[in-house]
This record gives structure tokens, sequence and C-alpha cells, in this order.
């Protein structure tokens, strides 16, 4: 019997550092390429490596060395692909933004943007203009932006109106916004089959509301075009019509923007906090199940 002599495994602090320090700049990274075609792409990537692992486990000499120039021809072209992932990165880097949060112009982008989003759908509501208006949030829509008219155009209240308007050909379907940018619009988005959580006398427009938030944490205002109200959709659920502007303000500054403490920014372990996903909280408005 052949004997091993044991193996000494040594962990120190700074290898604690070293693997905190890797997972943070991983993590970080992720957080770039969220909710882009660059996901799509990494997972591809990662398909590649493991053909050519189980390549290499089998012996497949002749799929081993394909897979080895093709991975190769891939990381050239890598900082092609990513050049508006890099750029981004690169200047939040130089901004000293990469992870630190400016909370200040994070509180005025989603006021500005809920201003118009309220503002243009009471207007599109009143001219009887049907309106699905997406506020992402955490959860990527690319695929959904994808699906429709990709515009990434600045967001405002003409952009809205003309959108929905209904001689435009792109007024048949979502508008998906992020911070104060239109990303996409005439975009289909899942019906909700849940009964419970939806009238079975909305339209169309209301499941697909429902629908999304069902699969993401997206929040979706809805313009009614044969009633003229204005409903609210998150986590699966419909709010009921809400009358008054100012009053759809407070719904989506609670359902979008939870109250947190006013304090000075913690750095950058009190940044990750904050980003760490955590249940949802109900709106101080009361949605309809």
């Amino acid at each position: 019997m052949t004997w091993w002599p044991p193996i000494a495994i040594h962990f120190t602090v700074t290898d604690a550092f070293d693997i905190l320090a890797t997972s943070i700049l991983t993590y970080y990274l992720l957080l770039l390429i969220r909710g882009t075609r660059a996901v799509q792409i990494m997972l591809g990537l990662f398909v590649l490596v493991v053909i050519l692992a189980v390549s290499n486990l089998l012996h497949l000499l002749v799929l081993a060395t394909v897979m080895q120039y093709l991975l190769l021809g891939t990381a050239v072209g890598l900082p092609i692909v990513f050049q508006p992932e890099l750029r981004r990165g690169l200047e939040h880097l130089g901004r000293g933004r990469l992870f630190m949060r400016d909370r200040r112009a994070e509180d005025e982008i989603a006021a500005e943007q809920l201003r118009i989003v309220a503002h243009a759908a009471f207007v599109l509501a009143r001219q009887r203009a049907g309106a699905l208006i997406v506020i992402e949030q955490q959860t990527g829509l690319r695929e959904y932006v994808e699906s429709g008219t990709a515009l990434d155009a600045r967001l405002s209240l003409d952009l809205l109106l003309a959108i929905f308007n209904k001689m435009s050909p792109l007024h048949d379907g979502a508008v998906i916004v992020r911070d104060l940018v239109v990303e996409g619009a005439a975009c289909f988005l899942p019906l909700s089959d849940n009964t419970i959580s939806v009238d079975r006398h909305v339209g169309t427009r209301h499941r697909a509301a429902v629908g999304l938030t069902e699969q993401t944490d997206a929040v979706v205002v809805v313009a009614s075009e044969e009633s003229g109200l204005v409903s609210v959709a998150r986590a699966g659920r419909l709010s009921v019509p809400i009358d008054d502007e100012e009053r759809l303000r407070r719904v989506l500054a609670a359902c979008i923007r939870p109250t947190r403490r006013r304090a000075t920014d913690g750095g950058l372990f009190a940044n990750l906090l904050t980003k760490v996903p955590r249940a949802a909280q109900p709106p101080q408005e009361q949605l309809r199940t």
C-alpha cells in the first residue's frame, strides 16, 4: 500500500483578502454587464469552455484543437465586442463611481424620471391613448427591448407622447425606461395567466403589465385606452385606479425607492449591502391582490 504524506494547508489573512477582493471585483463586473447582450455572450463563452474541457477529458484531440483556436480567436475579439461595457466601466472608474454611489445624483434622476412618467401617463389617459411605461430596476430587461425597437433616447414628455400617439408605428407595445433613457418602444411583454391577481375584465395591456412584474422587479404604469384610468403594476399585482398625478408619483416613489436612511455614504461595504436583493416591501398605496 502506497502511503501519501499529509498535505499541509495554510490559510492566511492574505489569502482571505485575496478571495474577498476577487469576489468584489467579479461582482462589479457582473453589475457592469447586467441587462446587456454581454450576458448572453458570456454564457456562450462558458459553453465553449465546457466543450473544451469535455473534449480534453475524453481525449478528443481534433475537437479540443478546434475549440482552443476558437477560444483564442474569441479572446482577441472580446475588446471589440465589449467596447461599450469597457468604456462605461473605465469612465466610472475614472470618476470614482465604480465602488461609490452618488446618492444625490441618483435621487435627482429618480425624481425627474417619476415626474415625466407620471405627467405623461395622465396626459395620455385624458387623450384616451393607451400606454405601457415600464420602469426598469435591478433586473435587466434587454430581452424585452430586443423584442421591439431599440431607441436609446433621452426620456422626455414629448417623446412619450409621440411614441403613444395613435398614428405612431411604435404606439402598440410597451416603452422601457431606465433612469432617464428610453431603451426601447413597441416592446412585447409576457401576459399573466394568474386570474387571482388580474381581474377578468381588464384588457391585454393590464395583463401584460402584471405578467412582466411577475417575472421581474420592474414597475409598470398603465394608461387605459377604454376607461382613461391610470394604474400601477408591481410584484404581480395591479393597483386600484389612481386619479391624481401627485398620488401616482408617491406610489411610484414607494415602489421604486423604498424608504432608506439619509446618512453619510458608508463606502464600499455600504454600497454592497444596498445592492443585496431584499424581500419586496409593500408600497404605501394599497395594491389589489
